[in-house]
């Protein structure tokens, strides 16, 4: 009985050396250690769906939509006196009506990275600090006034429908 005993003491007292020692050793690797700018440190803030009408010879040809995500500094974003989002779709109404060429029905004249790089740059200039370190794209479309009116028609359609169905279903 007395071996049990000693045997489990003797396990004990190893486990607890073991964990202690894994501990040290993994304090003093993590020392001085920066954390990577995509893996810690930064605040990941979305902004809603930015809607942006596009103006060709005086007519509307379509909406530029986009949803991004814009990392940040904590510290920088609190120092704002007016809200982030609002610099951000203001850059992107900026960058969209200073560039006229941009033709969002050619796929191949869109060039994402320069419109990631040009908001994040005139945010950071109009700040006057390094506010945005990075702008994520997480969703981008165009749509044209021709594929809006077949949005709306098909939708009036249906809307129709279904009250004609509701009619019938009544009587």
């Amino acid at each position: 009985m007395i071996k049990v005993i000693a045997i489990a003491v003797w396990i004990c007292a190893a486990t607890l050396g073991a964990v202690f020692y894994s501990f040290q050793a993994a304090g003093e690797r993590g020392v001085g250690e920066k954390p990577k700018p995509m893996l810690g440190g930064l605040d990941y803030v979305k902004t809603d769906i930015i809607s942006v009408p596009l103006i060709r010879d005086s007519e509307i040809g379509g909406y530029f939509l986009t949803k991004l995500v814009y990392t940040v500094e904590p510290e920088q974003i609190k120092k704002l006196s007016i809200p982030a989002e609002a610099l951000i779709t203001d850059q992107v109404y900026s960058y969209l009506y200073s560039n006229p060429q941009i033709d969002f029905t050619n796929k191949a004249t869109i060039d994402l990275d320069a419109f990631r790089v040009a908001i994040r740059d005139t945010v950071n200039a109009r700040v006057g600090a390094p506010l945005v370190h990075e702008v994520l794209i997480d969703q981008v479309n165009f749509l044209s006034k021709d594929e809006i009116r077949d949005n709306w028609l098909r939708r009036k359609k249906s809307e129709t429908a279904s009250e004609m169905t509701k009619a019938f279903k009544e009587h």
